[in-house]
């Protein structure tokens, strides 16, 4: 039978979860455990070369969270499967979220072992969104903290998302141009994503478009009768004989001359940089900009700033949309609390920190200089990141903040870590995260129980 669509949606994503949730969940609902858990978004270590990681993907968690239920064609699909009786999917059928999210604001740098969201619920509840959860929040964490370097990088300079039509499939696709505006891009080439979320798009022209016309001039004298203040792409045949076409244009039309920039998009970058920029002056089009692309990532865009290219924009398209370096984290989704008592690992390199969690970040004249992990309710100098998001599965005023003013708050947070932990190289020392001691007593008390039991 022909499928009529595979897009997700609210009618259909509660399958999106690995098999194991939903034979955990029946078998939880068989021996009544629907006690209150709480589990915690993690991850254990950075990436190498990371410093930081730029928390994103709460905003689609939340909307998840308040749509989640089972529709007839799944609970179908789930009684095709022959693993679950007709009274626990009868029961399925009835399901909803209806528990507490508490979670640090998306664009909140975040470090090793800080919670970037807590979700308390019944066992069941908490335990069965665990996929959807990581799924969103990796990858969108993934890609904000990707491109928060490129912009560090580019050292004001606009940054433009070029990586749709080679990120890892179309949800990823749209989700990333969220996360790389939220990191500081300043647009995207995503239609959809500026339909979606408000995006900036921006976008002129590919080499095709030349290669299709006769001649490189007679392209760029039909694209700017239609779009005159557009950017011309300069090097599909010979780059520097193309900004020269680019003054005869300017030469021909006169004042009707709108051109805004000039794409270099191959070569060594830095040195056609310098020279277009000589052929542009000299052909009084100084105030034309250059705009780079091609391969770049933050390394490429620092080396071409360290050496005065006179760039004053780059697309950034693969190496950015797949974080090409450090493709993930190593997150977690891990059970901390059930029933009123902690729950951890012992698991060598696995460990957990038991019970709900508060991270104050301490910050001086100077900027942020330290985190402190402590244990919910514990009073430690500094400021607390979790904030309560959602209460009774539905979404608070917290959790509904708009793209621009994330984007903003981000920036914020970003330029307030000390200039080392902002660098693209590994710090040293790296950002100091301390677990208080309340929290490792309690630690040692819950792993003294389970180990003794």
């Amino acid at each position: 039978m022909e499928r009529e669509s595979t897009w997700v949606s609210d009618q259909n994503v509660s399958l999106v979860t690995d098999l194991y949730q939903l034979t955990m969940l029946q078998a939880y609902w068989r021996e009544g455990m629907d006690g209150e858990a709480t589990f915690s978004l993690y991850s254990r270590r950075l990436p190498e070369h990371r410093n930081f990681m730029l928390a994103c993907g709460l905003d689609d968690v939340l909307h998840y969270l308040e749509t989640l239920h089972f529709s007839p064609d799944g609970l179908e699909y789930l009684a095709g499967l022959g693993s679950f009786s007709s009274d626990f999917l009868s029961w399925l059928g009835g399901f909803r979220f209806r528990g507490e999210v508490r979670a640090v604001p998306e664009g909140t740098p975040v470090f090793p072992q800080e919670p970037l969201l807590e979700v308390t619920a019944s066992l069941p509840e908490a335990q069965v969104v665990e996929t959807f959860i990581m799924n969103q929040v990796h990858f969108q964490t993934v890609a904000a903290s990707k491109a928060v370097r490129v912009v560090e990088a580019a050292g004001g300079r606009t940054v433009v998302d070029f990586g749709l039509r080679r990120i890892h499939g179309v949800d990823a696709g749209l989700k990333g141009a969220r996360a790389f505006y939220v990191g500081g891009v300043a647009a995207t080439s995503n239609v959809l994503a500026g339909q979606v979320y408000g995006i900036p798009v921006s976008g002129t022209m590919a080499h095709s478009y030349i290669q299709a016309h006769p001649h490189e001039e007679s392209a760029f004298r039909a694209f700017t009768a239609l779009y005159p203040d557009s950017t011309l792409l300069v090097d599909t045949y010979d780059t520097l004989e193309g900004v020269r076409k680019v003054v005869r244009l300017h030469q021909e039309l006169g004042d009707e001359f709108r051109v805004r920039g000039i794409r270099l998009d191959s070569g060594d970058l830095a040195t056609l940089a310098r020279e277009a920029r000589a052929i542009l002056d000299e052909g009084g089009l100084e105030k034309v900009k250059i705009f780079a692309s091609g391969g770049l990532d933050e390394l490429s865009v620092e080396q071409m700033v360290e050496a005065g290219a006179p760039v004053d924009g780059f697309g950034v398209g693969t190496r950015m949309s797949v974080s090409a370096d450090a493709p993930s984290l190593d997150m977690a989704y891990k059970l901390i609390s059930y029933d009123g008592e902690g729950r951890l690992k012992l698991s060598r390199g696995k460990g957990i920190l038991p019970g709900r969690k508060q991270v104050f970040r301490q910050e001086g004249e100077g900027g942020v200089f330290r985190d402190v992990v402590a244990r919910n309710g514990e009073e430690v100098p500094g400021r607390p990141l979790l904030r309560t998001v959602m209460r009774e599965g539905r979404r608070l005023p917290e959790g509904q903040v708009p793209l621009e003013a994330i984007r903003e708050y981000a920036t914020r947070e970003v330029a307030a870590l000390p200039p080392r932990i902002r660098s693209l190289v590994p710090a040293d020392p790296p950002f100091p995260v301390e677990i208080s001691r309340e929290l490792l007593a309690y630690q040692n008390a819950v792993a003294e129980r389970f180990s003794s039991g």
